[in-house]
């Protein structure tokens, strides 16, 4: 059997593992999901441990599939988690995910701060209920109990790395997403656990994304199917993994992903600040950052077209077929018919959970296709606002590396190249987070071999006439939100 390295990649609803020979094959893989815990709105929950039997069936089910032991494992991790544990490492909590709000007002309140822009800008993550940073405010004020028992604030990943290791370490890129942890010094930031209430010795030690450790007991190893003396590289977040694996890694290229929610990435040597669209700065090693903005409007918003227009209450392969089918029957532009896509809020550009969505210049000549069409051009539409944020700070992007189930759509790949103006491409790889903790475990363990070749497997070239059309109207797109915003945030009240 060929040497492997196992990533494993802890999502929010699934942990996933691929076995990678070194000149890059697929050996195997294996997911495993687990639910998220909804006990009233704007809360977000899940058991740690349900997401620790996850990573060990895993590595079980690869390991014994192969018959073989890895000759390392490393880590891609979503971002944002908080857990709290005793002085005996013990959970006191569910864990609290990224998509969790409770602290919305919060982050409301520090983001029309000064004190927020300071911190925005020494920590490169942005003020929102997504954060730890918010998160350990609110449960200050409103978990004081809870708050004061607990010895360790930790993520998804650090608990796993401490369940194998006995060690509290965290590496920067999941660090530099807390919000408490300057990218600059390398270490956490004074006044922005201050702001939370926490000190330098209840986190995690971090460590760049290429710590390894060895030194597991015999009994772990065993319950893995492992070598006692496997090396575990730290690895980094999912996005920074993401860039990895999709070979973005300078200037010129963007990696964009769309699944439920959307995003944008760059990779460079210099963080990206604007406080008004606010794009995240996170580290991938010590001396590169990955920036970019998060969208909350990508599939998700796609299923509420098919639900809401085309009746389509269960979703198939059939249902995508025939929205794209309606349209292609549309031309580009939709017949100056616009969708403000923030149907379930926004994070970047405009960071406002109280947006709404809303069509534009309705007229009698639009029908259900323009609707159809008009909603997928919204959704692009935002991706595109992201994209020229991250163009004014970083200089021109002339491809886009994409990734995500919009890929199988040939109509939305190309309304995306029509509206950037860029050329897509699609290369072939199996989920780009987990390779790419795969490509940190080979740059780590093998410093003079280089990453395995991948080909391309599409590119996608924008229509010129279709991007005249949409660059004429992508001004109004951004315009309308500042026109509107006022009127939405009244429209809340009315609840």
């Amino acid at each position: 059997m060929k040497p492997y390295i196992l990533g494993i990649d802890i999502g929010t609803g699934s942990t996933k593992g691929v076995a990678l020979t070194l000149a890059g094959e697929t050996l195997a893989s294996s997911q495993h999901r687990y639910p998220i815990i909804e006990p009233q709105p704007g809360y977000s929950e899940q058991d740690p441990e349900l997401i620790w039997d996850a990573f060990v069936q895993c590595v079980q089910e690869i390991t014994k599939k192969l018959n073989q032991s890895p000759e390392a494992i490393s880590f891609s991790s979503a971002m944002h988690s908080l857990i709290l544990v005793d002085g005996d490492g013990k959970v006191l909590n569910n864990m609290i995910t990224w998509a969790d709000t409770r602290s919305e007002t919060i982050a409301q309140r520090l983001r029309e701060s000064d004190r927020g822009e300071a911190i925005y800008r020494n920590t490169g993550t942005p003020i929102h209920p997504m954060t730890p940073l918010c998160k350990l405010i609110w449960l200050r004020e409103n978990e004081e109990e809870l708050f004061k028992k607990t010895a360790k604030f930790i993520s998804i990943k650090e608990y796993i790395w401490y369940k194998l290791f006995n060690k509290y370490e965290v590496d920067y890129a999941i660090a530099s997403a807390t919000g408490l942890f300057d990218i600059k010094e390398l270490r956490w930031n004074d006044e922005a656990c201050q702001l939370a209430g926490v000190t330098a010795d209840v986190l995690s030690q971090p460590v760049d994304t290429n710590y390894q450790q060895k030194g597991l007991t015999a009994n772990m190893a065993n319950q893995l199917g492992i070598h006692e003396a496997t090396p575990f590289v730290i690895g980094a977040s999912d996005g920074c993994c993401a860039n990895i694996g999709s070979y973005v890694t300078g200037g010129g290229t963007a990696a964009l992903t769309i699944g439920t929610s959307g995003a944008v990435r760059i990779t460079g040597k210099e963080p990206v600040f604007n406080y008004h669209a606010m794009p995240f700065n996170y580290l991938l090693n010590k001396d590169t950052y990955v920036s970019g903005g998060a969208v909350n409007n990508g599939g998700i918003a796609v299923d509420w077209l098919l639900k809401k227009f085309l009746n389509q209450p269960e979703l198939n392969a059939e249902s995508y077929q025939a929205l794209f089918k309606a349209i292609d029957s549309i031309a580009a532009g939709s017949e100056e018919l616009i969708f403000l896509p923030y149907l379930y809020g926004e994070r970047a550009p405009i960071w406002d959970a109280n947006s709404s969505g809303a069509y534009l210049n309705i007229q009698p000549k639009h029908g259900q296709a323009h609707f159809l069409r008009a909603g997928l051009e919204g959704i692009c539409y935002a991706l595109n606002d992201v994209l020229g944020t991250l163009e004014e700070a970083s200089g021109s992007i002339n491809q886009i590396n994409i990734s995500g189930g919009f890929i199988d759509s040939a109509t939305w790949m190309q309304v995306l190249a029509d509206i950037t103006g860029k050329k897509l491409v699609v290369l072939q790889a199996d989920d780009a987070s987990t390779i790419g903790a795969i490509y940190l475990a080979m740059q780590a363990l093998y410093t003079d071999k280089p990453l395995p070749v991948v080909s391309v497997e599409q590119v996608i070239e924008p229509n010129a006439a279709n991007h005249e059309v949409y660059a004429k109207a992508f001004p109004l797109y951004k315009k309308l939100y500042d026109d509107l915003k006022d009127t939405m945030q009244l429209l809340q009240g009315l609840k």
